[in-house]
């Protein structure tokens, strides 16, 4: 392990050097390709740097005892912060998920459970901006479908950082998790008797793509226009607006009807379409390498319940990993960083595990 963190040290420093050459910057696609890079070793050098002063007080602390036992207690401290950051080391030599600072598309999608589902995807809808807007994430609505009470059919939402981020700190580092089915327990609004009734909504997360990243021929697509329906739709219904594109290769179906002009309609599917296609190609190469990568947390099978919001006990709980805590308020407010960071965590572990297997 330590022979590719000197490695890693060696490249740190040498991109380090050439960041530091004004020339570099004058191709900024390079220069941000290299800033990544350099980001992504910081924290592994930061980490190894204090492993190794942590050996030098190892041995200082020995030294001295060896006059004053008063020392022992010195040396068995460093030896305790070394082994701690001799673990914290593993986990970032972990590989990482390459689309990790990707943009994401996040999508809700009401399940089965009539209007109570749709309220509680405009639940979810609303948790999730308020969770961008705390951590400073910009968000754009790219599609929605109303129900008739105020909830939502179905939406699709754009979920962007600003700026360079952190190793980890990424939207689809965060947010990758959240797909899944999320069931609720409450009394519905459309509920005359006080009965909790159980239903559930669909999230699906996909890293936003760009076009240079999924080649699609336009021999390859259906595109299909029609008029907009239901509350969503009610300001651009008189015309054929609505677009929907076929991928017919794969049978992958993008819609979007939230904008009045045919062509911007056209312009929002095609980006939802394109990040269908690279999650679609990223699930089917995860799933060749399953016997080679396992996860805890994330299958390929998105419609896993991972999720229960029970309202009477006020309790959220993730049966991937565990969490559970009695905050469903302040989740519902945005406040999703400890059951993120649980799942976080969880495959964090998995992978080291995997990792240690092979």
């Amino acid at each position: 392990m330590f022979e590719a963190v000197e490695e890693l040290l060696i490249e740190h420093a040498a991109l380090e050097e050439r960041l530091a050459d004004p020339s570099v910057h004058a191709d900024q696609a390079n220069a941000r390709k290299l800033s990544k890079r350099y980001a992504e070793l910081t924290p592994i050098t930061r980490t190894y740097r204090a492993w190794r002063q942590a050996g030098e007080d190892i041995a200082a602390a020995r030294e001295f005892a060896a006059e004053d036992p008063g020392f022992l207690a010195e040396a068995k401290a460093a030896e305790q912060r070394q082994a701690e950051l001799t673990e914290e080391l593993r986990l970032l030599l972990v590989p990482r998920d390459p689309n990790d600072d990707k943009d994401v598309i996040l999508e809700v999608k009401a399940g089965e459970g009539g209007e109570e589902s749709a309220l509680f995807a405009g639940d979810l809808l609303r948790m999730y901006l308020r969770f961008a807007e705390r951590v400073g994430w910009k968000t754009e609505i790219i599609d929605a479908n109303e129900s008739d009470l105020g909830g939502y059919k179905d939406v699709s939402v754009a979920v962007k950082t600003k700026g360079m981020t952190e190793p980890g700190q990424g939207v689809w580092a965060r947010l990758k998790y959240e797909g899944g089915v999320h069931r609720v327990q409450r009394v519905p609004a459309t509920e005359s008797q006080g009965r909790i009734h159980t239903s559930a909504a669909g999230v699906l997360v996909t890293p936003e793509a760009e076009e240079v990243e999924v080649e699609i021929h336009q021999n390859d697509l259906r595109i299909d226009v029609y008029r907009s329906s239901g509350p969503g739709g009610q300001s651009v219904n008189t015309t054929d607006s609505a677009v929907r594109i076929t991928h017919l290769p794969t049978g992958i179906v993008a819609s979007c009807q939230n904008e009045k002009s045919q062509l911007q309609n056209k312009e929002s599917a095609m980006r939802i379409l394109r990040s269908r296609l690279l999650a679609a190609a990223v699930e089917a190469a995860e799933q060749e390498a399953s016997d080679a990568r396992r996860s805890q947390v994330r299958t390929v099978d998105r419609s896993e319940r991972i999720r229960t919001y029970n309202f009477p006990e006020n309790r959220i709980s993730d049966h991937r990993t565990g969490f559970k805590a009695y905050n469903l308020d302040q989740v519902l407010d945005g406040d999703l960083n400890a059951l993120i960071q649980s799942a976080v965590d969880a495959d964090a572990a998995a992978k080291l595990a995997a990792a240690q297997e092979q």
